[in-house]
């Protein structure tokens, strides 16, 4: 769905004070420090939309630490007026489109990655930016410190497919096991394991299912 153009959206991010990571890249290996914390999980969710999925986690999680990226200005806004309203202290916002992960993390610094209904990219030409590409499992392999792992969710089954052969192609490579893959995600033993997020609401209220996949780093 379009967003609607917000006026002057940046002076209004800029007012949600810590909950914005302005200069996210400065804050590369040292993110617990962030949340003033010596340790504690960290999590990160790339393409977080309007927040409802990463606000849910950070507040049934008080004791961990989750990051939301997302590239759409006026959309993240939303995240931000969820976070501040819950007044959680335990999210960080970027606005900012994930190209290279490690520009934003340290190797192993990530306890866990979200990736939860991204853009398809449909056509052929486009592969290389969907998050699901081999390129990008490498840089989140990098990212996650053993035992950590990748969560998957998309109502697209084209790009579920993909996502599929990505892994097949790449898991060895990254180090990365299966652990939990299913085609209909709230008729099986994993539904309530994460919050739901906005579009998974409206797909599952219309009848759709929900595709799913967790990874393992070993």
């Amino acid at each position: 769905m379009r967003q609607r153009k917000i006026k002057n959206i940046d002076e209004k991010l800029l007012a949600y004070g810590p909950l914005l990571a302005e200069a996210a890249e400065e804050n590369r290996g040292r993110w617990r420090e962030v949340f003033g914390a010596e340790g504690g999980r960290l999590y990160m969710e790339i393409g977080c939309g309007k927040g409802q999925f990463i606000t849910r986690c950070a507040a049934r999680d008080p004791e961990g630490h989750y990051v939301a990226v997302e590239g759409l200005k006026s959309a993240i806004i939303r995240g931000l007026e969820k976070a501040e309203k819950a007044e959680l202290t335990n999210v960080r916002f970027i606005a900012d489109y994930v190209d290279d992960l490690t520009t934003f993390v340290a190797d192993g610094e990530l306890d866990g990655v979200f990736l939860n209904f991204s853009d398809p990219w449909p056509k052929a030409r486009h592969a290389k930016r969907r998050l699901t590409a081999g390129k990008r499992l490498l840089d989140y392999a990098a990212a996650i410190r053993s035992g950590g792992f990748l969560r998957f969710k998309t109502d697209n089954d084209g790009l579920f497919e993909y996502t599929l052969e990505e892994i097949e192609a790449h898991a060895a490579e990254a180090g990365f096991r299966v652990t939990t893959m299913t085609r209909d995600l709230h008729s099986s033993p994993y539904a309530g394991l994460d919050p739901t997020t906005e579009y998974e609401d409206k797909f599952t209220a219309a009848g759709k299912t929900i595709n799913y996949v967790e990874l393992v780093r070993e």
